[in-house]
Parts: C-alpha cells; structure tokens; sequence
C-alpha cells in the first residue's frame, strides 16, 4: 500500500523527482522501512492541517526542534499513511474532525534529522522518508496541547506563519507546500 502509494506520486519538482526515487530504492532494499528500528531511515506520515477557507495552518510548537511546525509522527509499521497523518494530526492538536483535501499524498520530503533525546533515550541521525497530507479542519474546533510532544497548539495565517519557524531547514519544506496551497485556493 505504502510502496504504491509513494510510486505513484507525480514529483512537484526536481527536489521531490530525486526524494521518491531514494524513498523507492530504500523501501525496495529494507523491508523494516516502516519501523524506526531501522537506524538509517524509516517512513513518517506528516500533515499541514488548514481551515477550509485554505488561509490559516495548525501548527504546533515542537518541543524536540523549539519550533512551530507540522504535526506528524513515525508509521510504526502502519501502512497506511494517510491514516497515520490523521491519527497524528488528532493527537497533537486536539482536533477531533479531520477531511484529507485528497487520499493522495500531497507532498514528499526526505528530511534529515539531528541525534537528540526522546523519552530518555538516545536517538541517533537519521533520514524521515516523509509523505505528508493535506487535511481540513474547522479553526474554531478546540485545541488541546499533547505535552508528550509539543507545548503549544495555534492556528496561524498561512501567510504569516513563516515568520514563526525557528528551524531554517524546513522553511522550504513549508514554503512549497504553501506555495501549491495558494495555487489551489486561486483555482476553486
């Protein structure tokens, strides 16, 4: 399900071109892809969660990066990527009803991440070979803050919200997928 999904994909540009055929080749040569056993890289499912109008973005503050970001996590052997992003997306914000704007992935990112602690333990580099959805949810559905993860929950205009994003690396990551969000909200 994971690997067709990923194969399918239709790259956005030539970043995301090279990132599927590394997600490809690695999903092909290591069958715990979908465990973070794996040291070198596993899959992640991540979410840009926007109100319906498409011009504000649930964000929330990161306590391992000290940064406004995405929500998302580790597949944990779930092959089903759009349903770890919703389960996710739920869990750190609060949200109860989320819409995928497409059971597609939106995005694709192979994103480098620096060894820390979690949990008491450490976690050494590594590579999240990430899908990432595109959800819906009401702005005025209440917020709650998971602390295991994150210390604040916002919604933040879409315009804006860069401004907040204290990880550089992935101010690119974010201002693509802003950039295709602005294109669908010009279309409909």
């Amino acid at each position: 399900m994971y690997k067709e999904q990923f194969a399918r994909y239709i790259p956005k540009n030539e970043q995301e071109k090279i990132d599927q055929e590394l997600i490809l080749s690695f999903i092909n040569r290591n069958p715990d892809a979908l465990y973070r056993t794996n040291l070198t890289a596993h899959i992640t499912s991540s979410a840009f969660v926007v109100n319906e109008e498409m011009t504000k973005i649930l964000f929330a503050y990161h306590n391992i990066y000290d940064s406004w970001s995405w929500v998302g996590g580790h597949n944990d052997g779930n092959p089903d990527l759009l349903g770890v992003a919703i389960q996710e997306a739920i869990e750190e914000t609060g949200i109860q009803t989320v819409t995928p704007y497409s059971s597609e992935i939106f995005t694709i990112d192979v994103i480098y991440v620096h060894h820390h602690i979690k949990k008491m333990k450490y976690v050494p580099d590594h590579l999240h070979l990430n899908a990432t959805f595109l959800l819906i949810a009401d702005e005025n559905e209440p917020l709650s803050i998971n602390h295991a993860e994150n210390s604040g929950v916002k919604w933040f205009d879409i315009e804006d919200v860069l401004n907040h994003i204290s990880e550089a690396r992935m101010k690119p990551i974010y201002q693509k997928a802003f950039d295709i969000i602005k294109r669908i909200r010009k279309s409909s």
